[in-house]
């Protein structure tokens, strides 16, 4: 995050903010916190007002928060952020203050109703809606991240044989990206083999992949806290003329949708640029999540390309393309790249490699 990034942020807040009526909107969810001071701790409120932010957090960041959070007022209560809170909160005249009703648990929902007089008001999304177009730094970190998940997963892909668990392939390249640099695993990596593949988020298992069976490997890394986020199918040994249709069906409805969507374009209309390619060779049922959803600090944010939003992609979103198909009892293929809504149209940040391997 740059120096300027920060205050940058916390401006577009503050004019959502007054768009909504609000003085001040107190911000729990840790990744909104990291967005809008670059503080990256495991505790802390922040209090934004129209004008001004306020971070509080505990004593163990009593050195961390100044240094990564310099462009707001940083507070350290060595024994309660929330008793800090409603001193605070006690020192400002707020008439409305907004809370991320969609974060906030009931507790702390009670404890703030103790700590205020202010109307507390639920909203949703406000920051999300601000975090789903990425800034220039924010990409670069993506496509570092994706980067980075790429050269482990070559490294690892020659090393798999008939006989490895999928615990084994999952050790092995959760090494290599700790060793690249990844930061941390921004979801379980998932390795499902043979007709464990028809299972879209598969738990990594003890299994030993047999000779001939498709690998589904689903796996990121993290930088500067932001995630990448890809899926490669292959089979390991020689595959068979259904591997080949199949996969080349997902591969041909991928291209086509990592081409051409684009920012403007309605979650719905991204998701059938692939949907259509997969239902109209018979096998719509066989596509049952969405083709894909926004990428930053978190590996699913905002947007969503699914069939039931109808809201636009905006411009500089940062978005995964992973259509699949399920056979239960055969197996499965997902194929599963990062992509940038720029001004010109997508822009590949993962390799799109997508080919079916045969690992020997």
């Amino acid at each position: 995050m740059t120096e300027a990034a920060g205050p940058r942020r916390i401006a577009a807040l503050a004019e959502a903010l007054e768009q909504e009526g609000l003085d001040a909107l107190l911000v729990t969810h840790l990744p909104n916190i990291r967005y809008l001071t670059g503080f990256s701790g495991s505790a802390g409120l922040l209090l934004v007002r129209r004008a001004t932010a306020v971070l509080i957090t505990d004593f163990r960041y009593a050195v961390q928060a100044p240094l990564e959070a310099p462009a707001v007022e940083v507070q350290i209560d060595p024994v309660s952020i929330w008793d800090r809170l409603g001193r605070v909160l006690g020192q400002r005249a707020l008439d409305r203050l907004g809370v991320e009703s969609h974060v906030l648990t009931t507790r702390d929902a009670e404890r703030l109703s103790r700590l205020t007089r202010s109307h507390v008001v639920a909203t949703a999304d406000l920051v999300e809606r601000l975090r789903s177009a990425k800034d220039a730094d924010e990409v670069t970190s993506i496509r570092a991240a994706a980067a980075l998940a790429q050269d482990a997963l070559a490294e690892v892909l020659p090393t798999v044989r008939t006989g490895d668990r999928e615990l084994d392939v999952a050790a092995r390249l959760e090494a290599a990206l700790r060793l690249r640099g990844s930061e941390w695993h921004p979801f379980p990596t998932i390795v499902a083999s043979g007709p464990r593949a028809a299972l879209p988020h598969a738990r990594t298992t003890a299994r030993e992949i047999q000779a001939n069976e498709l690998l589904l490997i689903d796996f990121g890394a993290q930088l500067d806290g932001y995630c990448s986020d890809l899926t490669r199918t292959m089979v390991v040994g020689r595959a068979d003329d259904r591997q080949r249709t199949i996969h080349a069906l997902v591969q041909e409805a991928q291209v086509r949708a990592r081409t051409q969507v684009r920012a403007q374009l309605t979650g719905r209309e991204a998701d059938s640029l692939a949907r259509d390619v997969i239902a109209a060779r018979g096998f719509g049922d066989a596509f049952g999540h969405s083709l894909g959803h926004g990428l930053g600090l978190e590996v699913h944010e905002a947007p969503r390309l699914s069939q039931t939003n109808e809201m636009v992609l905006p411009l500089h979103a940062v978005v995964t393309i992973e259509p699949g198909i399920y056979l239960p009892g055969w197996g499965g293929v997902r194929l599963e790249d990062d992509v940038y809504l720029g001004p010109s149209g997508p822009e590949l940040l993962s390799d799109g490699r997508t080919e079916l391997l045969e690992l020997h």
